[in-house]
């Protein structure tokens, strides 16, 4: 590192990965007075050797009395990043964003299937059996997670919420999250369309191998005639494996002791999966 100190920061949405972080960033930042750069840094988790340098930079266009914060959601599943945030922001508010693990664990391998970064063998995937320690599982061990960050923050600096009351209630959550990061501005509605749609039809990974070294130059014009008509000619929906029902009761299993935890460390934060959870450990 070098010896340039970090620029102050007000908050940070640390996860969890397909839990509608986006949707939390996107609405933040669309409100006067709060600035979040667009895409996740991952600066505390996979890119601390880059230095403050190149993390201030990532801030330039905040403007004098915004209020600064930044999304990576690894920082909530990379065991480093809970003490380098508290060496460098010990007073910082964060943010976490919880769903269903078995429905997340669901949701992040579909999103890698899209990508083309996994195969279609879901069991090879979710199965405890097989993957407990591989991301998709071990993304959702949230009282884990958590417990790193309880050691060393005090509890009221970190706001959990739940993922499901992002379509019952967005309003609702989105003030819970200014009022936590204190800011006192003229709240803007929060995003109402779909931040990542899963049904979308997308252009298929084979080809999307052969025009890699030509992203360069079709990237900025993708959205322009006759690129975006051929790329609507050749992109297809992606038929996603359905959840065998056996495999999703083994993946509630795997996450039975963790939620558990997580009913420890946060006795208030109560969303529908975790009363289900205890319900059947009874």
């Amino acid at each position: 590192m070098t010896n340039i100190k970090p620029r102050p920061i007000d908050f940070l949405i640390i996860g969890a990965a397909k839990c509608a972080t986006t949707w939390v960033q996107q609405s933040l930042a669309a409100s006067p007075g709060i600035f979040m750069p667009a895409p996740e840094l991952h600066f505390f988790s996979r890119e601390y050797g880059k230095g403050f340098d190149w993390f201030n930079a990532q801030f330039n266009g905040a403007q004098e009395g915004d209020l600064v914060g930044e999304k990576s959601n690894s920082y909530l599943t990379q065991p480093d990043a809970a003490d380098r945030i508290h060496e460098t922001y010990p007073n910082v508010k964060m943010i976490v964003q919880m769903r269903n693990p078995v429905q997340r664990a669901y949701s992040d391998y579909c999103m890698l299937l899209r990508r083309g970064e996994v195969t279609e063998d879901i069991r090879r995937h979710l199965d405890p059996q097989k993957a407990a320690n591989g991301r998709f599982l071990h993304d959702g061990l949230y009282g884990q997670h958590l417990q790193r960050f309880y050691n060393i923050f005090p509890q009221d600096q970190i706001l959990l919420l739940a993922f499901e009351d992002v379509a019952t209630h967005p309003e609702r959550q989105l003030q819970w999250v200014d009022d936590h990061i204190g800011y006192k501005g003229q709240l803007t509605p929060p995003v109402r369309e779909k931040v990542k749609d899963k049904n979308a039809a997308i252009v298929p990974a084979h080809l999307h191998r052969v025009i890699a070294p030509l992203r360069p130059i079709l990237d900025p014009i993708r959205n322009r005639r006759p690129i975006s008509t051929l790329r609507n000619l050749v992109a297809k929906p992606v038929a996603y494996p359905a959840l065998p029902e056996d495999l999703r009761q083994e993946i509630e299993k795997f996450y039975q002791n963790d939620t558990a935890l997580l009913s420890k460390l946060a006795p208030s934060f109560k969303p529908k999966w975790i009363s289900k959870s205890a319900l059947s450990d009874q």
